[in-house]
């Protein structure tokens, strides 16, 4: 029979919960500092997801607006305390997001673990670990939480190991705050001086203040005022000058905005003025998250409008084929009360969304052009994604078109190296169209008997073997003025570049691989 939510419950974590805690335990231990800035950026999400459910329900805030997050350490009980008052979670919210991991590509992540602890940490980053890097310094954490119009608060209690407890609190006020139990030898975590150090390197961007006790040394020791004071600079920003960010700050917003722990590959930070007015941050990773070829996750646009966060994951303001694209958008124009209802018809977001395509297409562009190895690195991990823009995005295909990389001949390796203009350039004299085949695999394209008269004549042929390429080829049936061909479908008419014996022979293969 079940327990009544009013009594205290043990339930078990989800199988892939516990692995997750045994391996950011194991595996990023060197890198403790990332724990404050994982529960500060919660913290965060929270508030701003008070403020947006806020602009329709005004009574969510109970007459405390004054949004915050505080810090604060006990020496004596060995603890740290993260408080915010932001949304907060009901019961279930808690065991939703705390008790199981809710992504796909869950199963894939723990299948490419290596057992390398260095290998393994970056890859326990790209995945994402939110709360659950509390376990790191902390053997035990408890959570106390209350949701913002309701009056029942809960209390989330784990020491990382198979399970947790849940039981009714006695909270009065809406938010969260979590308390964690450090292990012996995490001290620093109780340090005045060092908190503070932490939160200026990884937090400062956070558009909340920060708050904790003033310290004044006494007796040889850093000791706690009464007052508070703000920690960060509590200030968004994407609406700073370009020259007063420094590269430090750029890259540690990135990883709040996207919970990644790896640096970003490029950005573009940009004011727009005029017509409209509106700042856009747009990063590209440098890896690609775990989640990547699920096409119905949420894309990681952020939009706000005069500094107020409205929507997470905007999906209106990057196309599929740009899913991986992480930022903020901060409109001066659209209504705070913008809804995703008024956002599938609004000409101003129409605009923004083309504009800032185009800025991640340049940036591409210029990396495609000008740094070719880091180029080729956001293919490997990016490529098959880029594919799917050809048949998406009439109006920018071209410039897609200039990005794709594809295995050819030429090298006859499995490396996807070759644009469509290195393909041009190459191109044989009184040849006319780029000339291609497809296949379940590189091995079936690199050995099709299609390539016979095409390897004895030197002529180049793009060998496509990913899933995404027939879809791709749907809507790309040619390149500045090129045609692309296959040379498995249809006639096949070299014209200048076959006698007529070679025809023969041509169509002797075509008809072999139909019986």
């Amino acid at each position: 029979m079940a327990k009544s939510s009013s009594q205290k419950e043990t339930l078990g974590f989800q199988a892939e919960v516990k692995q997750l805690l045994q391996l950011m335990i194991h595996s990023l231990y060197s890198n403790k500092e990332i724990v404050l800035r994982e529960l500060i950026s919660n913290a965060s999400d929270a508030s701003d997801k008070l403020r947006f459910s806020a602009l329709s329900d005004n009574t969510l805030y109970g007459g405390d607006s004054d949004l915050k997050i505080s810090i604060a350490f006990d020496k004596a009980a060995r603890t740290l305390i993260i408080t915010d008052n932001g949304i907060g979670m009901s019961r279930t919210e808690v065991i939703e997001n705390i008790g199981t991991i809710a992504k796909s590509g869950t199963k894939e992540f723990f299948n490419s673990l290596t057992g390398d602890q260095a290998k393994d940490a970056n890859l326990i980053g790209q995945f994402g670990v939110g709360f659950y890097s509390a376990f790191i310094i902390a053997d035990k954490v408890s959570l106390t939480t209350l949701r913002a119009g309701e009056t029942e608060a809960v209390k989330w209690e784990s020491a990382g190991e198979g399970d947790f407890t849940l039981e009714p609190a006695d909270k009065k006020t809406r938010g969260t705050e979590i308390v964690l139990h450090l292990r012996d030898g995490e001290d620093e975590f109780l340090n005045d001086w060092k908190l503070k150090s932490i939160i200026r390197k990884y937090s400062d961007h956070i558009t909340l203040p920060i708050v904790m006790k003033k310290s004044e040394w006494k007796d040889g020791e850093q000791v706690p005022m009464d007052e508070e004071e703000t920690v960060n600079k509590a200030s968004a920003l994407w609406a700073r000058a370009k020259n007063d960010i420094t590269e430090e700050e750029y890259q540690e917003f990135y990883k709040h905005v996207s919970h990644d722990f790896e640096n970003p590959l490029t950005w573009s930070h940009n004011r727009v003025e005029g017509n409209q007015e509106y700042i856009s941050l747009l990063y590209v990773p440098s890896k690609a998250p775990f989640d990547l070829y699920d096409r119905e996750r949420s894309h990681g646009i952020k939009l706000y409008v005069k500094r107020v966060f409205i929507l997470e994951d905007a999906e209106k303001l990057m196309p599929q084929y740009l899913r991986f694209v992480r930022g903020v958008i901060d409109s001066a124009d659209l209504p705070l009360n913008v809804s995703r209802e008024i956002l599938q018809h609004s000409k101003d977001i129409d605009a923004i969304k083309a504009a800032s395509v185009k800025k991640v297409l340049g940036l591409l562009e210029d990396f495609a052009e000008n740094k070719s190895e880091q180029y080729q690195a956001f293919w490997g991990e990016f490529g098959r994604v880029l594919k799917e823009g050809p048949g998406e995005d009439f109006a920018n295909k071209e410039k897609i078109a200039g990005l794709l990389r594809f295995a050819s001949t030429h090298l006859d390796t499995e490396a996807q190296v070759v644009g469509f203009k290195d393909y041009i350039a190459r191109m044989k004299d009184g040849q006319e169209a780029i000339y291609y085949i497809t296949a379940d695999s590189f091995a079936a394209a690199q050995h099709s008997p299609h390539l016979e008269i095409f390897r004895k004549k030197g002529i180049e042929v793009l060998l496509l073997s990913d899933r995404v390429d027939e879809w791709m080829l749907g809507g790309l049936t040619e390149f500045d003025g090129k045609k692309l061909q296959s040379i498995a479908k249809g006639d096949l008419d070299l014209g200048k570049l076959e006698d007529e014996a070679e025809k023969e022979a041509n169509k002797q293969v075509e008809d072999d691989a139909k019986d």
